[in-house]
């Protein structure tokens, strides 16, 4: 019976544990900045599309080659982070004149 009783209080003071001690993983991301490019030129608008990319890739990460399921993730975050990101692009080109920095942020955790 004292057997029985240990094993409640311990299974309680386990379960009553505070869950608030763990914090959830912030979502990675890139500041890409563009403020020394010329978005009103074709040029300028390459070299900020490629800047993203590399946030992009880098915000995702990569998966080994035999991780098929990893690779599929890796892929479909880097088309879903890489559109966000291009709306935050198409916003600062055509506001060129301002220079806040685009924030690439990965939407998977």
């Amino acid at each position: 019976m004292t057997k029985h009783l240990i094993l409640a209080a311990l299974a309680a003071v386990a379960v009553g544990q505070p869950v608030w001690a763990q914090g959830a993983p912030a979502s990675p991301s890139v500041a890409v900045a563009h403020s020394d490019l010329d978005l009103r030129t074709e040029a300028g608008i390459k070299t900020l599309d490629r800047r993203i990319w590399r946030a992009v890739v880098e915000v995702c990460g990569a998966a080994p080659g035999y991780d098929l399921a990893g690779k599929n993730d890796v892929r479909e975050c880097r088309r879903e982070t890489r559109a966000l990101a291009s709306v935050q692009a198409d916003v600062v080109v055509a506001n060129a004149t301002r220079a806040e920095p685009i924030r690439v942020s990965s939407i998977r955790k």
